[in-house]
C-alpha cells in the first residue's frame, strides 16, 4: 500500500486548475525518472481537477495508480495511490488535507489567480503521516462520515 502523491488545486471551471501544492513520494522511482513522474502526477492532477465539478467525488485509474478526487466548493484535493491502498482511506486523506488547508488559509485561496505553493506545508506533512499509516486515514474517514441516527460511530465498533 502506497500513497504516491497528494495535491491541492483551485478549480477554475473549464480552464486549467491552479496548483496550490503537490507532495510526492518518489523514492520507488529511479533518480532520472523522478522529474518525469512528478510532471505526470501534476498533469494528471490538473486534468482530473478540471473534470471534477464542485461537490463531486470520483476515482480515476491511470495505469496502476488510482487518483481519488474531491472538489469541495472549488477547492480540489487529490490522493494518488497504488491499487492496494483502500479507497476509503484515500478519501480520508483528501478530506484531511482539505480541512487542514482550509483552516490554515482562511479562504485566501479563493482570490488566487495563478499557481502557488500555499498548500505545500499541509501536503508535506500529510504525505509522511499517511504514507505508511493508511489505517489512520481510514479511521479519520470513518469517524467523520459514518453516522447512525445522528451519532458518530466509532471505528472500533
Amino acid at each position: 500500500m502506497k500513497l504516491t502523491a497528494v495535491t491541492i488545486l483551485k478549480w477554475n471551471g473549464e480552464k486549467d486548475a491552479y496548483l496550490l501544492g503537490i507532495a510526492a513520494d518518489l523514492s520507488s522511482f529511479g533518480f532520472f525518472q523522478r522529474s518525469t513522474v512528478k510532471e505526470m502526477l501534476t498533469f494528471l492532477s490538473r486534468t482530473v481537477a478540471k473534470r471534477t465539478q464542485p461537490g463531486q467525488r470520483q476515482s480515476v485509474q491511470q495505469e496502476e495508480y488510482y487518483a481519488h478526487i474531491y472538489n469541495r466548493d472549488g477547492l480540489v484535493g487529490i490522493a494518488i495511490v497504488d491499487k492496494d491502498y483502500p479507497a476509503r482511506a484515500a478519501f480520508g486523506v483528501v478530506n484531511k488535507i482539505l480541512d487542514d488547508f482550509s483552516e490554515s488559509s482562511q479562504q485566501r485561496w479563493r482570490s488566487l489567480q495563478a499557481d502557488s505553493t500555499d498548500a505545500q506545508p499541509v501536503l508535506d506533512t500529510a504525505i509522511v503521516k499517511f504514507q505508511v499509516n493508511c489505517f489512520l486515514a481510514q479511521v479519520l474517514f470513518s469517524a467523520r462520515y459514518q453516522r447512525l441516527d445522528g451519532f458518530i460511530t466509532s471505528a472500533a465498533a
